[in-house]
């Protein structure tokens, strides 16, 4: 959080502006902070929009996240094969992502580009990452043992 203050003489008296800025991780925690000083400061207070910011650490989470999604789904679908022609699904191999790609909000082409005449909706959906990830994987097929019982 940072405030910044200006003083400024006005006719008989003094008139007091101060900016404070304030950094969330929380989305609700921002709106309820905002709510909180309309209800107790009404209309001496102005409130800009939001500026969305993604940490390199977060931005970090979701391509691991993503990563490994894709691995899953990939062996997922191998199980199922294997299934498929009564076979095991082994061990990987190999496991090799081979793309990713990463893009920030809809682009939309009606949408004006002035963030002010965006509702808050819209900056969210243009604030919001998406990520996606291809992998390459190799992975061990085991017969299936058949294993009978046999009483001696």
């Amino acid at each position: 959080m940072t405030v910044t203050k200006d003083f400024s003489r006005v006719e008989n008296g003094y008139k007091m502006e101060a900016e404070v800025c304030i950094t969330f991780s929380d989305f609700e925690k921002m709106q309820n902070v905002c709510n909180l000083l309309i209800e107790k400061l009404g209309g001496s207070i102005n409130i800009s929009p939001p500026h969305f910011y993604h940490a390199p650490e977060a931005v970090h989470t979701l391509r691991c996240e993503v990563c490994l999604a894709a691995v899953e789904n990939t062996r997922q679908k191998a199980q199922e094969v294997c299934q498929l022609f009564g076979q095991a699904l082994g061990k990987p191999l190999l496991i090799r992502e081979e793309e990713t790609k990463e893009w920030e909000g809809q682009t939309d082409c009606h949408l004006s580009d002035s963030s002010d005449s965006l509702t808050m909706q819209q900056r969210i959906e243009r604030a919001t990452i998406y990520a996606s990830s291809r992998v390459f994987a190799i992975f061990e097929i085991k017969g299936k043992e058949k294993r009978k019982n046999k009483l001696i």
